[in-house]
């Protein structure tokens, strides 16, 4: 069928959003794709507040309905509320849905292209083939090349038809996600082309069947360039990882992000607000790489209109003269506030640093309670918001750790990769100027001697006071026990005073902190150490990993090392080829054969040595309830 009145369409537009909130995407979406469309009713699967709900009126009318069936009970009972015969005056029927974003390009050309072509439905892009079921639920027992059901447009010739509204009256309940793609998205296609109905895709991606299984996911960039493609998922942001990975190297969400930014006329802002409120912000660091790797021996020589400060808590009067060096790498324009706890220490900093000259240099002498913690959040909270960027740091020691080297070691990343030099100072302070939504900036975490763990086990024994603290504060941003906080380790970190407002506003006391001496893990101060990142993405901003260009060469040897060594461990043993195989490989290994078993395994299994250091380092970080909460959830799983 050919199209006669151009624009003589009817859409039924899928919204959802787990906190009812209407995004400025789904606005920008819907501004231009109203144009090409003459009546349109959004269907939100939840009640909207009034405020949420005008901003969707302004393009249509808006049926709200229980959270039930998906977006395929949406379309379903939308076009029965319509009714058939009215459908009928129609000559296209547009269903498509909110997790798509865009248009990069108007969708003008979409719909001047399709106008041309003798169709009975066509779809914005195309699933190829697979040989399976991982759905368990399709009708044909493998997954048929389909259009995907996020943009799908059926003409008069199809929707008039009693087969169609046959179809839509025997849709049977979709109860999970699952479902929603195998008794409906899946078979579409196929359902009506084998009944003789003629379909075509806009973004025609037949030709790259052995180049990928999902072309809009694992290529969106290819698309937008080559193929005209008008859309991107709002999924690329917080699609599983280990997926990603199994298909690309890593580069498609951040190269997608980057080609939008400098190639195209979408605003990238407007991808920010959904994925900040509503995903783990490990997730989001690891898919769109938000890791900085920022040169230490030159800089853009750019003059920053930001105004910059840094606080740096000093405690060991020994460590003056080591630590003078990186407060030598703020720009002289800077303010620096320097906290001790005694009167004699403060004599004594002004006299080691009577030499400095910044903007302002001002020591002040605090409680002795709360360390770094209350420096920052009590000791300086009069003039913080007077700023527009911010350093932190403090002298450490880490004394606990055995042998003294590798506590050495852990101060030298955070110092190195904060305050390295002048120029990388202004790296720094470039970056946040460039990126308005960068909220945080912290070091890699520690991974070398006994804090090797932390790369997987970052909360440590920590995670129920942090959520405790997290409520208190109000958040709701998704702070998960088997997702990894991208704080600051160590307590050094750069951050926009706005990103964390919020914890700033809480009125800080001393007594509010424990008093000395103090534990060395599981308290108050390690849960706010871990809270930082979760108030930056509650405030709308992002936390990022940061380090210099010559740290950067040794942080990827040491990983480098240590995945090595998992991989020939994991190859030795017969498992593979893929990461997450492997992993459930070794988890099923371990996990498997009782608790008193598990570390002696994992020890011989991986690093081929029968020392108990892993299994002490896991009960030391992570303490006793947590450990125990972590094997019986695998031995669960396994089960």
């Amino acid at each position: 069928m050919l199209i006669k009145d151009k624009n003589n369409r009817i859409a039924i537009y899928f919204f959802y959003d787990g906190q009812g909130i209407v995004d400025r995407y789904v606005e920008y979406f819907l501004e231009d794709f109203s144009q090409y469309v003459r009546t349109l009713y959004i269907v939100s699967n939840g009640n909207l507040e009034e405020a949420q709900k005008q901003k969707l009126q302004r393009f249509g009318e808006v049926i709200e309905r229980e959270n039930k069936g998906f977006d395929v009970w949406a379309y379903k009972t939308t076009l029965e509320k319509i009714g058939w015969e009215k459908l009928s005056e129609y000559e296209e029927v547009v269903l498509l849905n909110s997790t798509i974003m865009g248009p990069v390009d108007s969708f003008e050309k979409t719909f001047k292209t399709m106008d041309e072509k003798d169709l009975d439905f066509w779809g914005m892009t195309i699933y190829p083939k697979y040989n399976h079921d991982p759905f368990n639920c399709i009708s044909y027992g493998y997954i048929p090349e389909h259009l995907q059901s996020h943009f799908i447009v059926c003409r008069r010739s199809l929707v008039t038809t009693d087969v169609f509204q046959e179809y839509w009256k025997n849709m049977p309940m979709i109860n999970n996600y699952s479902e929603a793609i195998g008794k409906h998205e899946a078979i579409f296609t196929k359902y009506f082309s084998d009944k003789g109905f003629k379909w075509e895709a806009f973004v025609d991606t037949h030709g790259l069947e052995d180049y990928t299984g999902y072309p809009l996911m694992m290529c969106p960039t290819k698309l937008i360039k080559e193929y005209n493609c008008p859309i991107f998922k709002k999924r690329s942001f917080f699609h599983d990882i280990n997926d990603f990975l199994r298909n690309t190297t890593g580069e498609q969400t951040s190269e997608l992000y980057e080609y939008l930014d400098k190639h195209t006329n979408y605003d990238v802002d407007m991808i920010w607000d959904p994925i900040l409120r509503s995903y783990d912000q490990e997730i989001l660091v690891k898919n769109m790489n938000l890791t900085y790797v920022l040169p230490k021996e030159f800089d853009k020589n750019k003059t920053s209109n930001s105004k910059v400060a840094l606080v740096i808590h000093m405690y060991f009067p020994d460590l003056l003269e080591e630590n003078k060096k990186y407060i030598e790498s703020m720009p002289k324009n800077a303010d620096i506030y320097i906290t001790t706890n005694t009167e004699e220490k403060k004599k004594e900093i002004l006299r080691v640093y009577k030499d400095l000259q910044f903007n302002k240099f001002e020591v002040r002498v605090i409680e002795n309670r709360g360390r770094d913690v209350s420096a920052l959040l009590t000791g300086v909270k009069d003039v913080i918001m007077d700023y527009d960027i911010v350093c932190f740091a403090h002298d450490k020691k880490t004394a606990q750790i055995i042998p003294g080297t590798s506590g050495a070691s852990f101060a030298y990343k955070c110092f190195e990769n904060v305050l390295a030099s002048k120029q990388y100072v202004s790296n720094v302070i470039d970056l946040f100027d460039e990126n308005k939504r960068l909220g945080m900036l912290v070091p890699p975490e520690p991974n070398h001697g006994i804090l090797f763990p932390t790369v997987a086990y970052g909360w440590g024994p920590n995670f129920e006071i942090t959520k405790q603290l997290a409520d208190k504060l109000k958040l709701t941003v998704p702070i998960n026990a088997y997702c990894q906080p991208v704080a600051p380790y160590g307590t050094m970190f750069w951050f926009r005073p706005k990103a964390l407002k919020l914890l700033f506003d809480c009125d800080w006391k001393y007594e509010d902190f424990p008093k000395e001496p103090n534990k060395i893990d599981g308290t108050l101060l390690h849960a706010i150490e871990r809270i930082y990142p979760y108030v930056v993405q509650q405030e709308g901003f992002y936390p990022a990993i940061g380090m210099t260009d010559k740290f950067a060469a040794i942080e990827y040897q040491n990983l480098h090392h240590y995945t090595r060594g998992f991989v020939r461990a994991g190859v030795d043993s017969g498992l593979g080829p893929y990461y997450d195989e492997m992993i459930l490989g070794l988890r099923h290994r371990v996990l498997g054969n009782g608790v008193k078993k598990d570390i002696k395994i994992l020890a011989k299994d991986i690093v081929k040595t029968t020392t108990n250091l892993i299994k002490s380092a896991l009960r030391k970080i992570m303490g006793e309830v947590a450990y125990e909460k972590y094997r019986r959830k695998w031995v669960t799983r396994v089960k």
